[in-house]
């Protein structure tokens, strides 16, 4: 499926030490912004003395004129989010997660949340790509009409085009 609208956008992921027997270190996006420049490795932005905040990705952001409802929907919070898809990394050594899609739509989010295999963080929305996803909402959204459903009348099949077999009701 081809997007209808495309921003780059930018991934900031910070990496926390914690103290846990299991693993050293909590990694989750914390931000994003745009536009942004693609990088080919992870950037220092800032750091502290427990954590470090890195420039880790750019990707894409592409809406669809489909998936409006959902991006109503996130519009209409009191504070919209980009959510982050995360995966584990393939090189262990270096980063333990990298960042793999970014979505405005929350229903798209919770499909990767329920496979279970990345993990998913909403960020705040900033104001920027706020106001290019309302346009692209203003511009494309089409509110489906209300239909209901009519039910369906039950048929009368006992003038004998019903099988009658060993459990039927009726004479053989």
């Amino acid at each position: 499926m081809t997007a209808d609208a495309k921003m780059a956008v930018g991934v900031v992921i910070e990496r926390r030490r914690i103290d846990n027997p299991w693993c050293d270190f909590d990694w989750r996006p914390v931000a994003a912004f745009a536009p942004a420049a693609a990088v080919d490795a992870w950037r220092p932005l800032a750091q502290g003395e427990d954590w470090v905040q890195f420039h880790a990705a750019t990707l894409p952001l592409e809406l669809f004129r489909g998936e409006t409802d959902g991006y109503r929907d996130n519009l209409g919070q009191p504070s919209p989010l980009l959510y982050v898809v995360l995966r584990p990394g393939e090189d262990a050594e270096e980063m333990e997660v990298e960042p793999f899609h970014v979505t405005a739509c929350p229903y798209e989010a919770m499909g990767y949340h329920e496979s279970g295999d990345e993990i998913v963080e909403g960020v705040t929305m900033p104001p920027e790509i706020a106001a290019w996803l309302a346009a692209f909402v203003d511009r494309h959204h089409q509110e489906a009409p209300f239909r209901k459903r009519r039910n369906k009348r039950h048929r009368d099949d006992r003038q004998g085009s019903r099988p009658r077999g060993r459990y039927s009701r009726g004479a053989p």
